[in-house]
């Protein structure tokens, strides 16, 4: 049996008084496509954030690629192989879409393999990354110039260029329109199957059952299910904790 890429057990964490995670645990395939649903305030963000390294869990373990990250800063985890893209996409917006995907280029991928990239390669590298995202022919103009589709792919980009084992796609394609979450969703199938696993934070249902191949759902801190993505849909508790049916 294969082992799990990223690992979560009896994870913890509380704001004062709040329990904000209350003892999850969830395990992610390599390969796998995984949607993670909930109401607001379930603990969605919480729990990505103490994957990622932005929280420190305050009880339990996150385990990823059989490594231990507790303790682990954002950067570090990046250098391991995780990645997340933000609802709030965060460019740099005095620099080009060519120059933002050097970034993570210089500063992760090149730090990780430990070897000096000529700007040739670098230039390559970045192309390649536009291309796959459809923002190649973008490569010169600058963040603003972007429309709200082309900023989500770019924050998604600045995430792939950084080349992680796992991405966490928090909410990429919120106020898109039908047709553009189509387009965010074929996307990330393609990164899919690259081998690249994700884990996708979804409001839009529509996009959640295309996309995942697993649904887990949190409520009020506590994974109510996870399994098949019908089968999650039509628990009658999901249906009256998420779905308010």
């Amino acid at each position: 049996m294969t082992a799990p890429l990223l690992k979560i057990e009896n994870v913890g964490k509380r704001f004062g008084g709040f329990v904000a995670l209350d003892n999850v645990n969830l395990e992610i395939a390599p390969g796998e496509r995984l949607g993670l649903i909930g109401p607001n305030g379930s603990g969605k963000s919480t729990l990505v954030n103490c994957m990622s390294g932005t929280l420190q869990n305050e009880t339990g373990t996150v385990t990823f690629d059989g490594k231990p990250m507790n303790g682990l800063a954002p950067h570090q985890r990046t250098h391991l192989g995780i990645a997340r893209s933000f609802q709030l996409p965060r460019p740099f917006h005095t620099l080009t879409v060519a120059e933002n995907i050097r970034v993570p280029l210089l500063y992760t991928v090149r730090l990780r393999r430990d070897i000096a990239h000529t700007k040739s390669e670098l230039d390559d590298r970045c192309h390649e990354v536009l291309d796959l995202v459809s923002l190649k022919h973008k490569a010169n103009r600058l963040p603003k110039d972007l429309t709200q589709v082309e900023m989500r792919k770019l924050e998604l980009a600045r995430a792939m260029a950084a080349e992680p084992k796992l991405l966490i796609a928090d909410e990429a394609m919120a106020g898109l329109s039908e047709s553009e979450v189509k387009d965010i969703v074929a996307l990330l199938i393609r990164l899919n199957e690259r081998g690249i696993t994700i884990i996708l934070i979804e409001h839009i249902m529509t996009a959640v059952k295309s996309f995942s191949q697993r649904l887990a759902v949190l409520v009020s801190g506590k994974k109510i299910a996870d399994g098949d993505p019908q089968d999650v849909l039509s628990n009658p508790e999901v249906e009256r904790a998420y779905l308010g049916q």
